[in-house]
């Protein structure tokens, strides 16, 4: 799946939990632009792995702070 198609998956997923509708770009912080607390964070990365079938392993969730890093890391598990 390419990159571009990944990223508009994503986005539709972070819709629900984007309560403040804040702008998605490649930079945007989970944490700090969309306020993400712990629980938010295990339920958006819980659809995640549902929409792509994929494991996101708690070390690399703690690497993940952006939205492109989320879909950069989607990609390479998705290949």
């Amino acid at each position: 799946m390419e990159r571009t198609e990944i990223d508009t998956r994503i986005r539709s997923l972070i819709d629900p939990f984007n309560k403040k509708e804040i702008a998605i770009t490649q930079e945007t912080k989970f944490t700090d632009d969309l306020e993400f607390d712990s629980l938010t964070v295990m339920d958006f990365v819980a659809a995640i792995e549902d929409e792509f079938d994929i494991i996101i392993s708690m070390n690399q969730q703690a690497e993940i702070e952006t939205f492109g890093q989320l879909v950069d890391a989607v990609t390479k598990l998705q290949n």
